[in-house]
């Protein structure tokens, strides 16, 4: 089975990857691990190397390409990323979680010890950035949410109520 979770910072999709990996026993693969350690090994923040990608599109084609692959060659695994409904061709469920920036900024503060304030300047120009990358790279409006199969916000529950969501959502397939 391949299930994708994709969403903007702070919406929870790694907590829901992990969630349906092991739910599942699935592989789980983010693609934003990879991009935060091509940042740390180029000694930058995420959103400064989100401006350098902006500049340099090898390093999503980088990315993506590697995702498609890993999507192609795993039949059971857990694709998190902003992009991976849309690079898994064969993904047998396409899932979106999403939550107000507000709520978003509080939740990715507490994570990387930041202030709300901070974390929002981040979270929102990252999202600007990647949106138009996208559009450029691919061609994907990233805000075209036609592709997934469930759409979540999870300000609406608890990571648990949306694991359960999302679990009976794959299990009814």
């Amino acid at each position: 089975m391949r299930i994708t979770v994709s969403g903007p910072p702070g919406s929870g999709t790694t907590t829901l990857a992990e969630a349906l990996s092991s739910r599942f026993d699935l592989e789980h693969v983010s693609s934003g691990d990879v991009f935060r350690s091509m940042a740390e090994e180029r000694g930058v923040t995420l959103a400064e190397f989100g401006r350098i990608a902006e500049e340099d599109p090898e390093i999503d084609r980088q990315i993506d390409e590697r995702q498609s692959e890993i999507a192609r060659e795993n039949d059971d695994i857990v694709l998190e990323g902003r992009l991976s409904g849309w690079m898994a061709d064969e993904a047998d469920a396409r899932i979106w979680l999403d939550a107000p920036a507000d709520i978003r900024a509080e939740r990715v503060a507490d994570r990387e010890g930041q202030t709300v304030d901070e974390a929002r300047d981040e979270i929102v120009g990252r999202e600007a950035s990647e949106a138009k990358r996208y559009e450029e790279i691919h061609g994907i409006n990233i805000d075209d949410l036609t592709i997934y199969d469930l759409v979540v916000d999870t300000s609406r529950w608890d990571k648990e109520g949306v694991a359960e969501i999302a679990t009976t959502a794959v299990e009814r397939l």
